[in-house]
């Protein structure tokens, strides 16, 4: 049988332009037409079960994959449901290109001609979570639109984007006036920070006696790495992160001053600066002690997204992708490293850890750490892993050991469900090594489905569930404010049982065993659970009231 080209088909090809080998997505009535042109194409489909599952994991394959994950959607609760993972994507700043299927031409813009799945305006829904959508009304425009949502989805600060392509015109036949689509060049934008503002952030930073610098996630996300110790290096400044920054800072080096940013000691030496660098953090709530930190000297502040720049506390703001900022920053600094600055200033990291490390002991945490401890000796320095919002992952936040790999966590948008189906992706993404995902049994409930995922791809995924039986940071916090916990015990399933029935590799383990069993489970093909039932407590942060702060 002869095929005929369609709009489907042209999305595709523009797709496979832009480099497209492999995507995610599930489909729907009104996508059709761009699912048989995928199936003609050689891109790998990652068939998710749930749309704001494969939001997530679409996220992963950003992450891993290095560049835009493209995620095909159909239409009204299809798309909707991927909501609250383009939302993480937005707030962590993951540029993923959402192309949902759409009504009928003749049904846009709230006809009310009786469509299924029809909505007066589906990209208004979007509208707070992606920065920018198109909605295409033949297949000319079909091109032109998927073009220019990578290309912002691509540039500084990158995050996601909506292309909607009506159901009629991915199945109608295209002629000649569509030629096919085979070159495609992009420029996505990187904001440039002006030579006077890195002069005089060098100027500061030089005439610094006690210079500290925050990583923050838009480091990390702009592997700005490198640069930022090339500064760091040079001033003898102490680098702090917040949970989202880790992976900017590497771990061992000996201005590394870790993540426990929840504690006052740490709170109050970054105060003690006399010149902050803050890199791609907005000073936020969780990255400020919930807004108890007072900068007591000069700020500046480096950050991709124009809206952070000042937004909690007044300095010399660079709007700037953090690397190239970073990399002229350091250019031009007359500032050496003095070794007797870099021992005092080592000396006094170790007295901030050592006073966390007091507290922290005094707090009788010792089956939380040697949880932690146990998932770190049994993953490879390399491996990446993603954790959703759970107990053991707050403790991970500030003391996870990050080595080589990756630490991904949903702190864009904080929404339950992230920690697997983002470690699938991840999977999708790099097959060579194995992934973990942790999880609360909780969060594990949205997204058992992707078990058979993973068997259908055969992608390796190790998934630690953490179970104490319901929402147990919930049940902290309210018995914490009223003395009681309301909703937040839940019935749950047998996992291991319902794992095996998927035909997964699973084992229920305890504290003392989880590492040899996570050990197992990593060098099992295909994706394994290892359930953890146990009850977990968080350690009690320290910070100033807000209004003694």
């Amino acid at each position: 049988m002869t095929h005929e080209r369609t709009g489907g088909d042209v999305a595709v090809e523009t797709l496979r332009a832009l480099g497209v080998d492999r995507l995610v997505g599930i489909p729907g009535q009104h996508a059709l037409g761009l699912f048989d042109a995928l199936r003609r194409a050689p891109i790998e489909l990652l068939p998710a079960r749930v749309e704001n599952n494969a939001g997530f994991m679409a996220d992963g394959l950003a992450r891993v994959g290095g560049g835009v994950a493209p995620l095909l959607l159909s239409t009204g609760p299809g798309a909707l449901t991927a909501l609250p993972a383009l939302m993480e994507a937005a707030g962590s700043s993951i540029p993923v290109l959402a192309i949902s299927a759409q009504i009928p031409v003749d049904g846009l813009g709230g006809a009310r001609r009786g469509h299924l799945h029809e909505l007066d305006d589906q990209s208004a829904a979007f509208a707070q979570v992606v920065k920018g959508s198109w909605t295409v009304r033949n297949a000319a425009q079909i091109p032109s639109a998927l073009i220019e949502a990578w290309e912002l989805a691509a540039s500084v600060p990158q995050g996601p984007v909506l292309v909607e392509i009506p159901q009629d015109v991915l199945l109608a036949p295209v002629g000649d006036d569509v030629p096919p689509v085979e070159h495609v060049e992009i420029a996505p934008r990187i904001p440039r920070v002006r030579d006077e503002l890195v002069a005089r952030a060098a100027i500061e930073l030089d005439d610094a006696e006690r210079p500290v610098i925050l990583a923050g996630g838009g480091a990390a996300r702009a592997a700005a790495g490198g640069e930022l110790m090339r500064v760091a290096e040079a001033l003898d400044a102490p680098v702090f992160s917040t949970f989202s920054g880790r992976d900017a800072v590497p771990a061992g080096h000996p201005l590394a001053a870790g993540a426990w940013i929840e504690d006052i000691a740490t709170t109050e030496y970054l105060e003690s600066a006399d010149v902050l660098l803050v890199v791609g953090s907005a000073l936020g709530e969780v990255s400020s002690n919930y807004f108890t930190l007072r900068p007591g000297g000069r700020l500046v502040q480096l950050d991709a997204e124009l809206r952070v720049i000042g937004s909690n506390h007044a300095g010399l703001g660079l709007h700037c992708d953090a690397r190239d900022a970073l990399e002229r920053i350091a250019a031009a600094l007359e500032s050496t490293s003095d070794p007797e600055r870099r021992a005092r200033r080592i000396a006094e990291v170790a007295e901030v850890a050592a006073t966390v490390r007091a507290r922290i002991d005094g707090q009788g945490f010792e089956l939380e750490r040697g949880i932690l401890a146990s998932i770190r000796e049994a993953l490879p320095d390399d491996a990446d892993s993603f954790w959703d919002m759970t107990m053991i992952a707050y403790w991970a936040w500030s003391a996870w050991d990050g080595r080589a790999g990756r630490f991904a966590t949903a702190q864009g948008a904080g929404g339950l469900g992230y920690g697997f189906p983002a470690a699938v992706g991840a999977a999708f993404a790099d097959r060579s090594r194995p992934v973990l995902a942790v999880s609360g049994d909780g969060g594990a409930m949205y997204g058992l489905g992707e078990i058979a995922t993973c068997l259908q791809l055969g992608l390796d995924v190790t998934w630690l569930i953490v179970a104490d039986g319901g929402y147990g940071i919930l049940a902290e916090y309210m018995n914490g404010a009223f003395g009681a916990a309301t909703a937040t015990d839940l019935v749950m399933p047998d996992f291991v049982a319902l794992a095996r029935s998927f035909g997964a590799h699973a084992v229920q383990t305890t504290p003392t065993a989880l590492a040899a069993d996570l050990r197992e489970a990593l060098a099992t093909p295909g994706p394994s659970v290892v359930l953890l039932p146990q009850a977990i407590g968080l350690f009690a942060p320290t910070h100033r009231d807000r209004e003694a702060s």
